[in-house]
């Protein structure tokens, strides 16, 4: 499969209650072309990811209203966009959306973390697209078994192709959905409801940031 026949059957998913971004456009807050915006903007990314060679991919459990359902990037809001645009160079991502910037509290703890990785890494989603619940489509749900299992071979295809040395599972519920694909993963807290200081601890242990800093602070002998 190349990059672009993934994103085509990617925007080709549909199911009830769940928003895909790379076809489908919000009558609030899309600009008159988003979806084709979110299609490039992973597309870039995902062929950068391809082409450099990645690290790790860190694997969250579905997009979120406030982030990738407004970019088309897991884990990156419209205020990270700039940041994701240079995890891989300087590539020209765009927001799909008018007004305000709206910003995520998950995706500002993953990438005050990944500001000092420095190793290259690729974003992703058990479920790739927002599911929302009762609430409305502005809203949040965990998606189900159906939606994970019909999409799960576009993550079994990105391990594959990209050849992670490290998976990281963001969260109990991106962990429980990895392990019942058979996939092995780190696992670190969600950063959210509570969880951000064990996340970020658990992943400078992981990434060896705390040793870097504290070499970094010795004096040095002569």
């Amino acid at each position: 499969m190349t990059p672009g026949a993934f994103i085509n059957d990617l925007a080709a998913l549909r199911f009830p209650g769940a928003f895909n971004p790379y076809a489908e456009s919000c009558p609030e807050f899309d600009v008159a072309d988003a979806p084709r915006v979110r299609r490039e903007n992973l597309r870039l990314v995902l062929e950068a990811a391809i082409s450099k060679g990645v690290d790790s991919i860190w694997i969250a459990r579905d997009l979120g209203y406030r982030g990738g359902r407004r970019t088309g990037l897991a884990l990156t809001d419209e205020a990270h966009l700039s940041a994701h645009a240079g995890l891989y160079g300087s590539l020209p991502l765009a927001r799909a959306t008018r007004g305000p910037i709206v910003t995520e509290r998950t995706a500002k703890v993953v990438w005050q973390i990944l500001s000092s990785v420095g190793r290259p890494v690729f974003l992703w989603n058990v479920f790739p697209l927002h599911p929302h619940g009762a609430a409305g489509p502005l809203s949040n749900r965990c998606h189900n078994r159906f939606e994970r299992e019909a999409s799960s071979h576009f993550l079994e295809w990105l391990i594959a192709e990209l050849r992670p040395k490290t998976l990281v599972a963001i969260g109990r519920d991106a962990q429980a959905a990895l392990t019942d694909l058979g996939i092995k993963a780190e696992r670190v807290r969600h950063p959210s409801y509570g969880g951000q200081g064990e996340f970020l601890a658990y992943m400078s242990e992981l990434y060896g940031l705390r040793t870097r800093a504290v070499d970094q602070a010795q004096p040095t002998m002569i």
